[in-house]
């Protein structure tokens, strides 16, 4: 089959690539993350993305534009629920461009994360093919992620240390700072 793999970054794309290519799929990568925050981290993200792919005979299309405001739009005011909204998102739009670029299948390496809400982003991505009529290719990619993790260091790729999105980087930053503070 022909597959679009949404990329959320470079690292996390290892192991879903080589696996989707083990069995027999041609694979494109589709970058669209207006959820990472900030822009530089989106750079970043980005680059290290394009630079891997390049290295790697893998055809990236790059959305090219940083939506925060329409991350933050259909967020705000429900903070508690962003991960839905933010996986929603991506999907949607990883569907559409799967369509109009005739893949028989869409996927995403969100799906290689152990920290990521993987039962919800199954779920949006089966709803999404429903809506849609473009399959949502599921793959547990997670049993790859320590061997992904391993390689992105040897690699010495850019390794982010939260998920991209505002409210993950405040939980990051703010909760370490409190604790600090709490215990002096």
């Amino acid at each position: 089959m022909k597959i679009l793999l949404h990329n959320c970054c470079g690292p996390c794309t290892i192991y879903p690539l080589r696996r989707l290519r083990e069995l027999g799929h041609q694979v494109h990568g589709y970058f669209f993350n207006p959820n990472i925050h900030p822009c530089a981290e989106w750079l970043k993200r980005r680059e290290t993305l394009l630079h891997y792919a390049s290295e790697n005979q893998l055809p990236v299309i790059a959305y090219d534009q940083y939506d925060l405001e329409d991350y933050l739009r259909e967020v705000v005011r429900r903070e508690a629920e962003r991960c839905r909204f933010c996986y929603s998102m991506r999907l949607r739009r990883a569907a559409r461009v799967a369509g109009q670029g005739n893949f028989d299948a869409f996927t995403t390496t969100l799906l290689v994360s152990p920290y990521q809400k993987h039962d919800l982003i199954r779920e949006i991505g089966l709803a999404v093919a429903k809506e849609t009529g473009i399959p949502f290719y599921y793959v547990d990619f997670r049993p790859g992620y320590r061997e992904a993790v391993q390689m992105s260091r040897s690699l010495g790729m850019y390794r982010q240390r939260y998920c991209g999105c505002i409210f993950s980087e405040k939980e990051r930053f703010y909760n370490k700072n409190r604790a600090k503070a709490a215990k002096k």
